[in-house]
């Protein structure tokens, strides 16, 4: 694996529980806001940290955290995903995943050996703007599968999306929403500008409070449960 980063507790990552979060390297987007750019720019990479580290310190945990969530960059493109999923699980720990959406037959397979409680997918914006926000080109069919997959798994699930005032406008929240019908939860998140992957979005901002809130009410009239943090 992959590991760039271990952040020992989170009492807001996995909603209801206590959780370690295990940060993955690489990722197939170059989204210019993303926040962890030294998980997606290679130049950025710090040494890898064990997978036996991680186990060990699970190892200590047990009866202290509840789950752990893992993360990236994009966790999906590793392909020895399922067998850390599996050792983490064996350790008792519930398993949330954090994903862009773009490998559907990972999220299948994963689902398949039931070795996710939560899932989390991160959407970009409208399918006709994937690109221009990932970076690269995107099969917006396998972002459509993934979607339908989440929302016909028997976990729970969240919807997420970065709202970089520049990149998306209104409109653009309310398509993505219904692209997401029926989903559990739907996150509009901040962007703040600490760190971003394009120093220029450094310069960039959200929508202020009072915006998202006008948003966040449109989007309840298509009866999806939506948060603003």
């Amino acid at each position: 694996m992959k590991i760039g980063g271990l952040q020992k507790i989170s009492l807001i990552d996995y909603p209801g529980l206590i959780c370690a979060i295990v940060f993955l390297q690489g990722c197939n987007f170059q989204c210019s806001y993303c926040h962890n750019p030294e998980l997606v720019a290679p130049r950025l990479f710090a040494p890898c940290i064990k997978e036996n580290d991680i186990l060990d310190f699970l190892d200590t945990r047990r009866g202290k955290l509840d789950a752990v969530t893992i993360t990236g960059g994009e966790p999906t493109i590793q392909s020895d995903l399922m067998t850390f999923i599996k050792k983490i699980r064996k350790r008792g720990f519930a398993v949330k995943l954090d994903t862009n959406g773009s490998q559907p037959h990972v999220i299948q397979a994963l689902l398949d050996e039931k070795l996710l409680d939560f899932i989390a997918m991160d959407i970009k914006g409208p399918l006709e703007k994937y690109a221009s926000i990932a970076g690269v080109p995107v099969a917006s069919e396998k972002i459509k599968e993934s979607i339908k997959i989440i929302l016909k798994a028997a976990i729970p699930h969240e919807f997420r999306t970065t709202i970089v005032q520049s990149q998306l406008t209104p409109e653009d929240i309310l398509k993505i929403a219904k692209l997401i019908s029926g989903a559990e939860r739907y996150a509009l998140q901040k962007f703040v500008s600490v760190k971003t992957l394009n120093k220029k979005f450094l310069q960039e901002k959200s929508y202020s409070e009072e915006e998202l809130e006008k948003i966040k009410k449109r989007l309840e009239k298509e009866k999806t449960s939506v948060i603003v943090r």
